[in-house]
């Protein structure tokens, strides 16, 4: 489970990393912002993912899920994304709780 989840939290990490260019030269948003959002909320991604290893770091990712669709308040590309990386995390942890419980067995 942490795997999967730890796949989708580093990817999604480096794409709201790297909407914060887009955020400063298409969407007109201040630098300060820019990088406030954007790289905070990639750190807050690396974060979660190494707490996976409890509980809380599932919280995060969730929290993670709903910040990136936030986002989209600032580039509207972002609510794309973020729904995307929403439900490759809710699937994420459907599968892996699937596979652990058949393998556990």
């Amino acid at each position: 489970m942490r795997r999967l989840g730890a796949s989708v939290l580093g990817m999604e990490a480096i794409v709201v990393g790297l909407a914060t260019p887009v955020m400063i030269t298409i969407g007109g948003i201040t630098p300060a912002l820019a990088v406030t959002t954007g790289i905070g909320l990639a750190v807050f991604c690396v974060i979660a993912t190494g707490l996976l290893k409890r509980p809380i770091g599932y919280v995060l990712g969730s929290v993670a899920q709903v910040l990136a669709i936030a986002m989209g308040f600032l580039v509207p590309a972002m609510f794309f994304l973020g729904t995307i990386f929403a439900a490759l995390w809710v699937t994420a942890i459907i599968v892996a709780r699937r596979v652990e419980g058949v393998t556990s067995r």
